[in-house]
C-alpha cells in the first residue's frame, strides 16, 4: 500500500485545480496515491481535469461525490477509497509545498508513526500579496493541516460530520480519540490560498446555526465516555464566542436563540475547575455563562465603535458625485428595463445585439436601451432605444434598470467609465438591491487578462496614472463585485475567469450569443454576407485578423499583405480586420484584392463570408473554429508576445491548424493547398473538441431564459454534442478549370522568425 493517500475535493475550484494536482505529482517523494473527488455529473469540469491527470499518471485515482453533500461528503468519499498508511487532505485551490511529503514522512519515522501529525501552513493572500505562517492549534484548525493514520481513523470510525463547520466537529472528534499526536515544527507543508470572496463559512446566513451542531457533537461524544479536557472546551467556546461577536452573520431572528443554545451547552458541559481566561475573552465567557444576552450586545457594540467611525468617513468622491449617486439610489427599479452598455470603441457588439433580438422574441415585456458612443447611434439594433455613454440620461437608465448587460473592456481602464470622477457620472452603475448585472466577455481568452496581466511588463507600463497597477486592480475588482452572471464559451474560459476575475458571480456555461448565427445561418445567408463585403465571384476569401501588441508602439503591419496576395495567386482575396486599438487602412496597391472590414459592426458576419482565417493570437480563432473551416496561425513573434503580453494558453500545444513562422511559409501553405489538408483537419478537430464546447446555436436563448425569465438551469435546453451540430455551410467556390503552373514564391517581408514550427 502507498505511504500516503492525498484526498483533494475539487468542486468549484476548477481554475486552480491543476496547480493543486501538479504540486502533489511534482513531489520528490513519490509513494502516494492522489484522490481527486469531483461532483457526480457526466459534464463535471473538475471530473474532466481529474480524468486527464489519471490518464497521465497511474497514481491519480478520481472518485465521485454528490455536490449536495458538500465538503464533508467529498472528504468521506475520498477516505472510503483510500489505501495509504496515512491520509492527507488538500483543498483544490491550495498547493502542497515543495518537499512537503518527504518532510512529513521523515517526521513520522522520527515520532514512531503517531495517530496524528500536525504541520505548519502558509496563508497566502488571494492576489500574490503577503503571507502568514500558521501553526495549527485547536478544533478550528483546518483538516488539511495534519496527516492521519488511516488505521486510527478506521478503528475509531472517524468520518467528517455532515454540514457546515465540518472541520470543527472533525478536529474535536480527532482530539478526543487520538492517543498519540506529534508536530512537524518549522516546515511549511501547505500553501493555503485566501479567497478574495472570503470563506463561505463567514458569509451571512442561517448556516451559522450549524456551528453549534458541530460543537454539541463533540461535547456529546466526550460526555459518552471520552474525557473532555479544559483546553478543548476552551477552544470550542472561543469559536462560539467569535461567532457571537459577529451577530451580522446570523439572521436577526436567530441571534438570541443562538446565544441561548450556546449558554445551555456551556453550562451543561463546562469541566469542573475550568478557569475562565483573562481579559476581554474572559468577560465574554462570564456573560455567556450568566445568560446576559443584553450585556453581550452592549460589549459587542462598544468594541465596534472604532470600526464604525472609520466606516463613516467620507467616500473618495466629489460632493457632486455623492449627491448624484444618492439621488439615483432613491429611484425605483424598472422591472422591465434592460440596459446594454457597449464597448466605447467596438460599438454595438454582436453579443448584445443577439441577446436583444432573442429577448424581443422570448421576453417582449423587457424594454431594451443601448448605451453607445455618440458616433455609433446609427448602429443600434432596430426596435431598441439608445442613450449616449456619459450623458445624464445614461446615468438615470443605469440607476433604474433591473438588468444591466455589459461588454466593456475590463483590460483597459479607459473604458471603465465612471470610476471615481464626475466625468464618468453618466456611466456609473449604481448597485441596487434586486438589480441583475450580466458580464459579456470579449471571447475565449488566449492573452492574459484581468488580474493575471499584472505580472507582464507591457501591462505594467500601460498602467500609469494615479495608483498604477494597484489602482487599476481596485477599479477592476469594483466592477467584478457588481456582477451576478458571467458568460463562458468553454471550460478553459470558466477556469480563466475564476482566476482572473475573482468574485461571487455565477458562471453561465451557455456559449456566446453572437456565435449562434454560425450554426443557424443558411447557404443564402453566407452568400449574402459575401456580397455585402464585395467578395468577387469565384474567389476564396481569407480573413486576416491580427491582434494588438502592447509591446509594439505604432501597430505596424505584421507582414506585407500586398506581397502575400501576389504570392498566393488570383484565386484568393483578403478581408483585413485589425484590432480596435490598432491603426487600420486599406492598402493602396492591392489591385482590389484586400478589403478593410475593420469597421464592420458584426464580426460573425465577416466570419460567415470567409473561407479560411489567418491570425496570430487573436481570440477570433475560437469563434471561427465553430464553422469548421481552415485556420492558419502566423506566429513570427510568439516568444516575445508570450513574455511581454502574457498568455493563459499554450498555443503551440493547442494550435487550430498549421502554423507559419514567416510570410513566405504562410504564402506557401495557400499556394500548395496544404492550409486545408488532412493534417490541418486533424488539428482543428482536436481544437474544436476543447474550445467549441457550449455554442450550438442556442446560447442567446439560454441567457434570456435564465436571466430575464428567471428559469432554473435544469429547465434550459441542454447543449447539443459537438458531433451532432451542423455549422453554417461554406460558400461553394467553383474549382479552376485548369491548374496554374507554379511559380517561385516571391519573398514576403516579415519581422524576425519565431521558434514555432509548422505542423
Amino acid at each position: 500500500m502507498p505511504r500516503f493517500s492525498i484526498i483533494v475535493p475539487t468542486y468549484g475550484v476548477e481554475g486552480r485545480l491543476p496547480l493543486a494536482l501538479e504540486s502533489v505529482l511534482g513531489q520528490p517523494f513519490g509513494d502516494f496515491e492522489l484522490i481527486p473527488v469531483h461532483e457526480t455529473a457526466a459534464d463535471s469540469p473538475a471530473g474532466a481535469i481529474s480524468a486527464a491527470y489519471a490518464v497521465r499518471d497511474t497514481r491519480v485515482a478520481p472518485v465521485e461525490s454528490p455536490p449536495a453533500g458538500g465538503l464533508s461528503a467529498a472528504r468521506n468519499a475520498g477516505l472510503a477509497a483510500a489505501h495509504g498508511t496515512y491520509v492527507l487532505f488538500l483543498d483544490g485551490d491550495d498547493t502542497l509545498a515543495p518537499g512537503a511529503l518527504r518532510a512529513i514522512a521523515d517526521r513520522l519515522d522520527e515520532t514512531d508513526d503517531p495517530d496524528v501529525l500536525r504541520f505548519t501552513h502558509e496563508r497566502a493572500h488571494w492576489w500574490e500579496g503577503g503571507t502568514t505562517i500558521v501553526r495549527p492549534v485547536g478544533p478550528d484548525a483546518p483538516a488539511w493541516s495534519a496527516t492521519y493514520l488511516r488505521d486510527f481513523l478506521t478503528t475509531r470510525q472517524l468520518t467528517f460530520p455532515i454540514g457546515h463547520f465540518t472541520d470543527v466537529g472533525w478536529n474535536g472528534l480527532v482530539a478526543l480519540a487520538a492517543d498519540r499526536t506529534a508536530e512537524l515544527p518549522g516546515t511549511v507543508c501547505v500553501r493555503h490560498l485566501l479567497r478574495r470572496q472570503g470563506s463561505r463559512l463567514y458569509a451571512p446566513g442561517a448556516h451559522h446555526l450549524e456551528l453549534l451542531d458541530q460543537v454539541e457533537l463533540v461535547l456529546a461524544r466526550a460526555a459518552a465516555g471520552q474525557a473532555l479536557t479544559e483546553a478543548l472546551f476552551g477552544r470550542l467556546f472561543s469559536i462560539v464566542l467569535r461567532s457571537l461577536a459577529h451577530p451580522e452573520r446570523l439572521p436577526a431572528h436567530h441571534r438570541r436563540d443562538f446565544f441561548r443554545r450556546a449558554m445551555h451547552l456551556y453550562g451543561l458541559h463546562r469541566p469542573t475547575g475550568f478557569q475562565v481566561p483573562a481579559g476581554h475573552l474572559g468577560l465574554q465567557h462570564r456573560l455567556l455563562a450568566s445568560g446576559s444576552y443584553g450585556g453581550f450586545r452592549v460589549l459587542h457594540a462598544a468594541r465596534r465603535v472604532t470600526v464604525g467611525a472609520l466606516a463613516a468617513l467620507p467616500r473618495p468622491r466629489t460632493p457632486l458625485a455623492r449627491a448624484v449617486c444618492a439621488v439615483r439610489r432613491r429611484l425605483p427599479l424598472d422591472p422591465n428595463l434592460a440596459v446594454y452598455r457597449t464597448h466605447r470603441v467596438r460599438g454595438v457588439g454582436g453579443d448584445l445585439a443577439a441577446l436583444h433580438a432573442k429577448a424581443r422574441e422570448l421576453a417582449p415585456r423587457v424594454r431594451s436601451v443601448f448605451l453607445v458612443a455618440a458616433d455609433a447611434v446609427d448602429r443600434v439594433p432596430h426596435g431598441a432605444e439608445h442613450a449616449v455613454l456619459g450623458s445624464p440620461r445614461a446615468g438615470r437608465l443605469l440607476a433604474r434598470a433591473k438588468y444591466v448587460v455589459d461588454d466593456a473592456d475590463l483590460d483597459d481602464l479607459t473604458d471603465l467609465g465612471g470610476i471615481g470622477g464626475i466625468s464618468g457620472l453618466g456611466d456609473t452603475v449604481v448597485e441596487r438591491p434586486g438589480s441583475v448585472h450580466v458580464r459579456i466577455s470579449p471571447g475565449t481568452p488566449l492573452k492574459a487578462t484581468g488580474l493575471d496581466r499584472s505580472a507582464y511588463p507591457a501591462v505594467a507600463a500601460a498602467s500609469g496614472g494615479p495608483g498604477g497597477p494597484a489602482a487599476s486592480a481596485a477599479a477592476l475588482l469594483g466592477r467584478v463585485d457588481r456582477w451576478d452572471f458571467g458568460l463562458s464559451a468553454n471550460r478553459h474560459s470558466t477556469e480563466t475567469w475564476e482566476r482572473a476575475f475573482p468574485g461571487r458571480y455565477e458562471q453561465l456555461e451557455y456559449g456566446c450569443p453572437r456565435n449562434d448565427v454560425l450554426y443557424t445561418a443558411t447557404a443564402e445567408d453566407v452568400a449574402r454576407a459575401r456580397r455585402a463585403l464585395g467578395v468577387p465571384e469565384g474567389r476564396k476569401a481569407l480573413l486576416y485578423a491580427p491582434t494588438h501588441r502592447d509591446h509594439s508602439p505604432g501597430h505596424e503591419p505584421r507582414f506585407d499583405l500586398e506581397a502575400f496576395c501576389e504570392a498566393v495567386g488570383e484565386q484568393f482575396v483578403v478581408l483585413l480586420r485589425t484590432h480596435h486599438r490598432s491603426a487600420a487602412g486599406t492598402p493602396r496597391a492591392s489591385g482590389g484584392r484586400i478589403t478593410d472590414v475593420t469597421a464592420h459592426p458584426r464580426v460573425e458576419e465577416v466570419c460567415l463570408a470567409a473561407d479560411a482565417l489567418i491570425t496570430d493570437y487573436s481570440s477570433l480563432m475560437f469563434d471561427y473554429a465553430h464553422l469548421d473551416r481552415p485556420v492558419v496561425i502566423l506566429a513570427e513573434d510568439w516568444e516575445v508576445f508570450r513574455e511581454t503580453r502574457g498568455v493563459c494558453l499554450d498555443l503551440p500545444a493547442t494550435q487550430p491548424g498549421h502554423v507559419a513562422r514567416t510570410g513566405r511559409e504562410l504564402a506557401e501553405l495557400f499556394r500548395d493547398g496544404s492550409y486545408a489538408d488532412v493534417a490541418a483537419d486533424a488539428l482543428r478537430a482536436v481544437f474544436r473538441e476543447r474550445f467549441c464546447q457550449f455554442d450550438d446555436g442556442r446560447a442567446a436563448e439560454r441567457v434570456v431564459r435564465r436571466v430575464f425569465l428567471g428559469e432554473r438551469p435544469e429547465a434550459l435546453p441542454p447543449v447539443l454534442p459537438l458531433a451532432e451540430r451542423t455549422p453554417a455551410p461554406p460558400f461553394a467556390v467553383p474549382a479552376p478549370t485548369a491548374p496554374t503552373p507554379a511559380a517561385p514564391a516571391p519573398a514576403v517581408p516579415t519581422p524576425a522568425a519565431a521558434t514555432l514550427v509548422r505542423s
